[in-house]
């Protein structure tokens, strides 16, 4: 049996192949894959990934509307750009059966 390694963990090919709907929902709504595949270590992997990348969508909506004009235009233009950007790469990686961090937020870990 095949399984794809991270962090010193490893994640077998039927988990992955059981839980990737699981694992590509987690990037939409974070909250389906943590309570339907709480036992799959691929797909609490993603879903670590979704509320991480969850967490830096509101902080960037959240620090955008503060700052006026350059807030308004810029940081919530790129940086809900980054965010989709990284959803979907996600996704991909999800789908491919990777168990790859996203850039910048990819290393951290809530959930374990």
């Amino acid at each position: 049996m095949e399984t794809q390694t991270n962090e010193n963990k490893s994640y077998s090919k039927e988990d992955i192949e059981k839980n990737t709907v699981m694992a590509v929902l987690a990037y939409i709504i974070f909250l389906i894959p943590l309570l339907a595949a709480k036992d799959s270590p691929y797909a609490k992997y993603h879903t670590n990934q979704g509320i991480v990348l969850f967490l830096a969508a509101v902080f960037i909506n959240v620090i955008g509307s503060v700052i006026p004009i350059i807030g308004w235009f810029f940081i919530l233009t790129f940086g809900n750009a980054f965010i989709l950007i990284l959803a979907i790469m996600g996704i991909i990686n999800a789908v491919q059966g990777k168990v790859k961090p996203l850039p910048l937020i990819g290393s951290i870990t809530l959930l374990k």
